[in-house]
Formats: structure tokens, sequence, C-alpha cells
């Protein structure tokens, strides 16, 4: 397929496997490089690299999917707008599993809630015009990447002037994540795998601190086998001469300022949070997005009464730690026995982008005990 089997070449891959052994070899201590995106978490295992890096570079499994890191709390809240005999709650079909601190989305629409999947947001605004009687509301989750359509969405419906449309926001930002992980004196990392999505949008201007103030490389890379191995073999190059850069590899699609028009709708509907909790990292300033007070007439955490409470996460549940980078999936003693993709307890083995989805997916089971 072109375009495709380009990124998937055999020789291309035995090559960079030679080049990435030869720069392990020079290292002069182990290192861990965290591909902080579950997108590439799940290519990493799909493709089997890991197995192709030398013993001195270990990958370390970020908190890069976006139903991962929302806490439990949040899912009560979007229940409890669903269980309103008016509303008609739409969201990603990702969340429909994540478990709240008694119920899922799944269970209180078996339970009578109007719940619905949709695949874009503004499917959600022709849902709003054949239901006027009802009031329509999106649960709003992702980084960088799906801010943008969200926010356009909520311009359509200022200018359609579609009333019954409200938007439930659990947008988060992964600068201030990332922050937080190098701030986190229990995870020493060497250097990042950076996100790609999230770059389209941001570009690779806002990662520069990261080499700057915490001394530590960063490739923007793609999703394809030979985009993350030689996202690999340039983060190696960096650490065998001692740089510390911002490189871009996925620069086929990302550009350094970002998508301007992108990060234009994003400002003009939302500002930043002064704190957000998220699974596993706790709360972190100015990490997530609501909605300005110009658009508060689309916001449903003000048209409605929310518990708006934390939740503690299972006590045998470790997704937390998977999600700082400090334990691996098969190390919680869950994994794989009690809790799997169709009993998930952790939100970390329900969405697609989970790392404890991907190891079981793709067989990394073999737990390295």
């Amino acid at each position: 397929m072109k375009y495709v089997e380009e990124f998937r070449d055999t020789y291309k891959a035995e090559a960079l496997e030679w080049q990435i052994q030869k720069l392990g070899n020079l290292l002069k201590k182990p290192v861990k490089i965290m591909e902080v995106c579950g997108g590439h978490t799940h290519s990493i295992f799909k493709y089997g690299i890991e197995e192709l890096l030398p013993s001195t570079v270990e990958l370390i499994h970020g908190p890069g999917c976006p139903v991962c890191v929302m806490p439990k709390g949040r899912i009560d809240d979007a229940i409890c707008i669903a269980q309103n005999s008016n509303v008609i709650l739409t969201t990603f079909g990702d969340t429909m599993r994540v478990p709240g601190s008694k119920i899922n989305l799944l269970q209180a629409k078996a339970q009578g809630a109007d719940i619905r999947i949709v695949y874009s947001p503004l499917d959600c605004l022709k849902i709003a015009k054949s239901n006027p009687e009802k009031e329509v509301v999106f649960f709003a989750i992702g980084f960088e990447t799906t801010a943008p359509s969200t926010a356009f969405t909520i311009l359509q419906a200022a200018s359609e002037k579609i009333n019954n449309f409200q938007l439930f926001c659990n947008h988060v930002l992964v600068i201030p994540a990332l922050k937080a992980l190098l701030d986190n004196p229990d995870l020493q990392l060497d250097g990042f795998i950076g996100p790609g999505h999230v770059s389209m949008v941001i570009g690779t201007n806002p990662y520069e601190f990261i080499a700057q103030e915490y001394k530590k490389p960063i490739v923007i890379s793609g999703f394809e086998p030979l985009d993350i191995l030689q996202s690999i073999w340039m983060l190696l190059w960096q650490l065998v001469e001692n740089r510390c850069q911002v490189e871009n590899q996925y620069s086929r699609l990302v550009e350094t300022q970002g998508n301007q028009q992108a990060i234009q709708a994003i400002n003009q509907v939302f500002e930043v949070r002064k704190s957000f909790a998220w699974r596993g990292l706790d709360e972190i300033p100015y990490s997530a997005l609501k909605i300005r007070p110009e658009y508060a007439k689309f916001d449903a955490e003000i048209k409605f009464t929310i518990p708006n409470l934390k939740v503690a996460d299972h006590k045998a549940c470790q997704c937390g730690e998977i999600l700082k980078g400090v334990l691996k999936p098969w190390q919680c003693k869950v994994f794989g026995t009690a809790c799997t993709p169709e009993k998930p307890i952790g939100s970390c083995m329900v969405s697609s982008e989970g790392a404890c989805a991907a190891y079981y997916k793709y067989g990394a089971i073999k737990a390295k005990a």
C-alpha cells in the first residue's frame, strides 16, 4: 500500500536496528526513554520494536492516553449529567467502559440513560437539531489533538444559534503533564519520544523547556515502525554526543509553529483551568481547558449540578503508577487476571491507547519475571 509500506520496510528497519545497537554500545550508562503518547506504545508492541533495542535502552510508557488519565470523579460527573431525563449525552466510544466509582457509562446506558457514541463533536449538533426538546451534552476528552474540533463545534453552535447543546469539557494539556513528570523524583528519564498528533497542533516550540531547563533531549515522532526506530536513533545520537535538543522526526506533518488556525480556535473558545486532577498524577496546575465566559451558555458544568468529587482508584489497580512510568503493566497484581479488556478494573486496560491494553493485546504478558 503506497505511503504505508514505505514506513514498514524490513531492510530499512534492520539498518536502523544495527545503528541503534551500535549507539547502545557507546552509551556511558543504561538510559530510560519515555514515549509520551499511547499511540506510540501500541505501535511499539504491535511491531515488536522493544525487542530490537539494546539492553542499555529501556522504554517507559507515559501518560499520553486521554482516556487513561481521566479521574473517576469526572466519569461520575458525566454519568450524573446523563441521568437527567432531558439529556442526551454523547461521547467517543473508548470512554464508555472507563470505570467510575460505581458504574461506567455503558452500564448507565443499560440503566436507561440516553448515551450515544459519536465520531465527531459536530455529530452532536445534528443530534441537537433533531431533538430540540432535549439537552445534548458532549463529553469532551483529549489533549490538544482533539481540542480544535471541539472548539470549532462550539463556534458552529454559536453561529447557528443551537441553544440545546452543551459541552462537558475535559480537555487536558500535554506540556504541564511533562513538567510534572520531570519534577517527579521517583522517575529518572533520559529523553522523550514526543507525541506526534499533539505536536501537529502545538508545534515543536513548546517543548524547548525540556531541553533548555531540564537538559533532556526530545524527538517528535510519527507512529509507523520506521518513524519510531528513527526517533530512538536520533535520541541516542543526542545522548552519545551529550546534546539536548528538540528534534522533529515527524516533519512531514509537524511544523515548528504548529497549526495556527487550530491554536486560534482553541484560544478563542477555551481558557486554562487553574488546576485539574489527573489519574495517577493528581492535581496539576494549569493543565486543562475550560470554556471561556463568552461561551458560558454552552458549558454543561454551569447548566447542570454535578458531584465534582475526588474519587480514589480501586485499591488493587495501579494505573496511576503505570501512567507515571514508575511501573510496567505486568507489575500490577491484577494485570491479565482480575483486570482484562473484557472486565477492566483500571482505565489503562480500557482505552485503545492504554499501556495495559497494549501489553495484553500484543502478548507482552511475558512479564520479564
